[in-house]
């Protein structure tokens, strides 16, 4: 795709882009809870090389967000200051390159990566099934389903920084726990090496089935939302808490807790950010309140207040 320059912003670059630099990008197009004011800017870039060619002749983005799929991240009405760097388009590489190595771009889905595992003969990456992102927010959150985690099979991990220079780094170079991982500021997972067993391509078959099987009996997944809101307790289940706390069905505008499933906030149409974070915060604090449990977010929270919601808290 032609570089494009939308800007005088863009200006400083020292040669265009091959991907896509769009301007006020409305983000409630590219998050699976539809909701999301503008981006400043917007890159679709055309790989890896592109982005890193970004990243190191642009003088202008003095704030940067990524973005995959959209789940897991609530973007506020009033928009990004800054850049959303879009990796689903240009980061799609996915190759087995040793019998039990696969590498991975970041904008490649998860359930990509586990169906592709189980045609290669390898095991251990069925549980990527259940997570609806891309490889490069599982590896940001060590996003987990049916018992697995993403970095229980990261070998090591190919990074971006801010001046667009690459490095691969081994995995015990990671601070690792449970829906976290610590790693350098101003540095982003652009791939993987994940290490895989080997095994029986139908059983790997049988095992995805039946994870996408649990997962549609549990979770509104016709829904649209972002995945799971909170963040397990240790020892109990924050949709135990939720439903224990009379959540169930509890709206805001559009915004409303799933009757299926007590940890998902689905948006029935219309709903706006503002909308869903009131209900988080009213959550919270119920669970606060009537249990004594202080739940962490698992959905990360980005942008800016719409002016007409300044004071919101």
């Amino acid at each position: 795709m032609m570089g494009v320059r939308m800007s005088s912003d863009l200006e400083d670059s020292a040669a265009p882009v091959r991907g896509q630099i769009r301007l006020n990008e409305p983000m409630s197009r590219h998050t699976s809870w539809r909701v999301g004011g503008p981006a400043d800017r917007f890159f679709i870039p055309a790989d890896g090389d592109d982005l890193a060619s970004f990243l190191s002749t642009s003088t202008t983005c003095d704030h940067i967000e990524w973005l995959g799929l959209g789940s897991n991240v609530l973007i506020r009405d009033g928009g990004i200051r800054g850049t959303v760097v879009h990796t689903q388009k240009g980061l799609r590489g996915l190759q087995q390159i040793a019998r039990d190595r696969v590498r991975v771009e970041a904008g490649v889905p998860g359930a990509k990566v586990a169906r592709f595992c189980v045609r290669c003969g390898l095991t251990g990456a069925e549980f990527l099934a259940g997570i609806p992102g891309t490889i490069g927010g599982a590896l940001e959150m060590n996003a987990g389903a049916f018992g697995g985690e993403t970095w229980e099979i990261v070998e090591a991990v190919q990074t971006v920084d801010r001046s667009g220079r690459t490095q691969t780094r081994s995995a015990d170079e990671f601070i690792v726990g449970y829906r976290s991982v610590r790693k350098p500021a101003d540095e982003w997972f652009i791939a993987a090496e994940l290490k895989l067993g080997v095994g029986d391509v139908s059983e790997g078959k049988t095992r995805i089935s039946e994870f996408l099987e649990r997962r549609g009996a549990s979770q509104p997944i016709q829904s649209a939302n972002a995945g799971s809101v909170f963040r397990n307790p240790a020892g109990d289940y924050a949709a135990r808490l939720l439903e224990e706390a009379g959540l169930k069905g509890a709206c805001e505008g559009q915004a409303c807790v799933s009757e299926q499933h007590a940890n998902f906030i689905i948006n029935r149409g219309g709903a706006r950010a503002a909308d869903i974070e009131r209900l988080i915060e009213r959550m919270r604090r119920q669970v606060l309140v009537s249990q004594g449990v202080a739940l962490e977010l698992e959905v990360r929270v980005m942008g800016e207040l719409a002016w007409a919601e300044e004071g919101f808290e």
